[in-house]
């Protein structure tokens, strides 16, 4: 059960409105945005943060953005988050083999070497305490420019907010992130949790 029970998507009109882009995103709006709209400002805050974050201004895709928000979900556990950047990777073109293999990112050819270098970089900059180090550094400096850099850490703090808001929230999950988190997940042990 969910610490904050979600209101109706009916309950701020402002909110409903721009949360229509979770719709292309997830083909849902979240429960998060629901239990967020107890005070508007934060729900509408979110979703225009969400929305400049995931947007593309370089080389850094869609599919890659929410690559890295599962990297990025999986290295701090929620569960929720898991299963939503998962299923947004699919529906924003990740390729089958990406999905089938995430976890084994560092090693499997369906990943390039500049995917690993951003995904590493997800990895490190999620860990308490922080461990983005010049090895890092130097890894992406091999492939992506200071733009798309920036870009990557606005997924990774982004999700680092929904990362403790969700698992503290134990916010319910959608019907189709549990599908999306059974389908690419659940070999590796990926299940509801508290998130049921």
């Amino acid at each position: 059960m969910p610490l904050v029970t979600p209101l109706s998507a009916e309950h701020d009109l402002e909110t409903k409105e721009l949360a229509e882009f979770f719709n292309e995103t997830l083909g849902f709006c979240p429960n998060s945005v629901l239990t967020m709209q107890r005070r508007p400002a934060i729900s509408k805050a979110f979703i225009n943060l969400n929305k400049a974050v995931m947007a593309n201004e370089g080389r850094v895709t869609s599919a890659l953005k929410r690559m890295i928000a599962w990297v990025s979900s999986n290295a701090t556990g929620c569960r929720y988050c898991q299963a939503h950047a998962i299923r947004a990777a699919e529906r924003y073109g990740a390729e089958q083999e990406q999905l089938d293999n995430i976890w084994e990112y560092r090693t499997h050819p369906a990943f390039s070497e500049a995917e690993r270098a951003a995904l590493d970089f997800s990895l490190a900059a999620s860990q308490v305490p922080n461990a983005v180090d010049e090895t890092i550094k130097s890894r992406l400096y091999e492939h992506w420019n200071e733009g798309e850099i920036v870009e990557m850490l606005g997924v990774i703090s982004l999700f680092g907010y929904l990362n403790r808001w969700n698992d503290s929230m134990g916010t319910s999950i959608e019907e189709g992130a549990v599908e999306s988190g059974n389908k690419y997940l659940g070999k590796h042990g990926w299940e509801t949790g508290k998130h049921a």
